[in-house]
C-alpha cells in the first residue's frame, strides 16, 4: 500500500457525496464562515452541513480556523492535485499516448 493511499481514500469518499462537492464549489470561488456555508444550503439543517464539513475536513480539503466566535473555512486543493497527478494526470497521458499512436498509424 502505497503511503498516500489512507489519504487518498479519505479524498475519494469525500467527494463521493454531491453534497460536499457543491460545498466545495461553494468555498471555492471565496472562502466562508461556518453560518455562510450553511445559508448556502437552505434544504440542509446545520448538523447536516456540519457533519458534512467533518468528513471533507478529516481528507485535508477544508481547513478551518477560529477568529473570534466564526469559523473560517478555506479550500484545500492539495489533496486534489494530489489525486490529479497520482490518477487523472497519468491517465490522461496515456490516453494522448494511445491517440497520437493511432494517428500515426
Amino acid at each position: 500500500m502505497a503511503p498516500d493511499d489512507d489519504a487518498d481514500d479519505q479524498v475519494f469518499k469525500a467527494l463521493a457525496n454531491g453534497t460536499r462537492r457543491r460545498m466545495l464549489d461553494v468555498l471555492k470561488e471565496s472562502p466562508r464562515t461556518t453560518g455562510d456555508l450553511c445559508a448556502h444550503f437552505p434544504d440542509l439543517d446545520r448538523t447536516t452541513v456540519l457533519q458534512h464539513l467533518r468528513v471533507l475536513e478529516r481528507a485535508e480539503l477544508v481547513i478551518g480556523r477560529k477568529v473570534g466566535r466564526e469559523r473560517h473555512l478555506t479550500l484545500a486543493p492539495v489533496p486534489i492535485k494530489r489525486i490529479h497527478d497520482r490518477w487523472i494526470g497519468e491517465y490522461a497521458r496515456a490516453a494522448v499516448s494511445l491517440l497520437d499512436d493511432l494517428t500515426r498509424g
